[in-house]
């Protein structure tokens, strides 16, 4: 399904608009999202979900509108085992993909559980393979032999190139046709460490679709190491993605994954492209699971900061009235609420609208005395004034 947002909620600028900026985008199709937090995500430094939280998770993700969710990998353990059977059984919106390296006991760890869709993964980077022991010859034979398994068992099968951006290219694109003609339907372009600038995605993607031709489906699978995961998505949906894998909160090793959230919001604000994820549950999600992972994200986050609609500022307070002058997207696109808090940085209109927010009586002759109370206990105090102590202030202030 598609979710469009109104283009009166959305106040970006008119250069976006330049044939340079908007050309090489097929609107014809829509951009889905292949969510991987249950999998890669957990592979944060430190994040363990239960069999309980997978489950929950994956039922807001449905929510959220994901094409595809990626159970897990089963045998990591009895949990993780548990978990994909729950989200199999579960009947959700969502479909329900199997993780699984080019080892037939991890196919036929999926296999017994019923799952009907993996994608499976080898590296193919020099430099990975060598990691492994492996031979150009060795890969070639266990993909082989990996998704004729998987395709004996009637499972759909998209083939997920570890490292492909650092690979041999020609090599890569051999490895890509013996997956396809053995029965992968998809293929996944992987950039495993973040090592590819969006401009190079751009390219690297129209090759390979050149490559595979126009009836294979490819996904896109960045990290943010150099902080351009979802410029590297969008720059691959230019080339030729139909798909984007990443995380809710964009996380993942080291750096982290593309966040699906923010690449969803750039796409229909800046791109203009129609995508399938309702970012009105965004930041639902998104608290779940940092919950969850027992985590924080940063205020200032994209799509999911706390506080993206929050101003203390006295400068902008000025303007809040007229969101579109210090937003470039309404707050209803992810549901969130707009507020003014008090510290420091306050200023008179900061004053008049707290007080108008909690049905104070305060007569504008006040409001100087009111703000040098504000602004000396939020400097005093390093931290913001709450409305309780707003409500003192203004009893105690003559």
């Amino acid at each position: 399904m598609v979710n469009t947002i109104p283009r009166d909620q959305v106040w970006v600028s008119a250069l976006n608009q330049h044939d340079d900026v908007q050309g090489g985008f097929d609107r014809s199709r829509t951009v889905r999202f292949y969510d991987t937090t249950l999998r890669d995500g957990e592979q944060a430094i430190g994040v363990v979900f239960t069999a309980d939280e997978k489950f929950a998770i994956a039922c807001k993700l449905a929510e959220l509108g994901v094409g595809r969710i990626e159970s897990g990998f089963p045998r990591v353990s009895e949990e993780d085992t548990l978990a994909v059977r729950r989200m199999l059984d579960a009947g959700l919106s969502s479909e329900i993909w199997g993780f699984a390296r080019c080892v037939i006991a991890d196919l036929d760890a999926h296999i017994e559980l019923g799952t009907e869709q993996v994608l499976i993964e080898i590296s193919t980077s020099e430099v990975k393979m060598h990691a492994y022991g492996f031979t150009r010859a060795s890969v070639m034979e266990r993909v082989s032999n990996a998704v004729k398994h998987a395709r004996d068992h009637d499972m759909r099968v998209n083939f997920f190139a570890v490292d492909a951006t650092r690979s041999d290219q020609a090599f890569l694109k051999d490895v890509y046709s013996r997956a396809i003609e053995l029965g992968a339907e998809e293929i996944s372009v992987v950039d495993t460490i973040g090592a590819l600038a969006p401009e190079a995605v751009e390219r690297m993607i129209r090759d390979i679709a050149h490559h595979v031709g126009p009836e294979i489906p490819i996904h896109w699978h960045g990290h943010d190491d150099f902080g351009l995961a979802t410029s590297s998505a969008i720059a691959a949906v230019r080339g030729g993605a139909s798909w984007i894998q990443g995380t809710i909160n964009g996380m993942g090793e080291r750096a982290g994954n593309a966040d699906i959230c923010e690449v969803a919001l750039a796409l229909q604000c800046l791109y203009n492209m129609p995508v399938e994820l309702n970012l009105a549950r965004a930041r639902e999600v998104s608290q779940l699971v940092r919950q969850a992972g027992g985590y924080s994200v940063d205020g200032w986050k994209p799509v999911v900061g706390e506080n993206l609609f929050v101003r203390e500022s006295g400068a902008v307070a000025s303007q809040f009235h007229i969101p579109e002058a210090i937003e470039p997207y309404s707050a209803e696109i992810v549901a969130a609420e707009r507020r003014i808090v008090l510290g420091k940085k306050s200023g008179l209109d900061s004053i008049r609208l707290k007080a108008e927010e909690l049905g104070i009586d305060l007569p504008q002759e006040r409001f100087g005395a009111v703000l040098a109370q504000v602004k000396s206990l939020g400097t005093k105090a390093q931290r913001l004034v709450s409305d309780a102590e707003f409500r003192q202030i203004v009893a105690a202030t003559p």
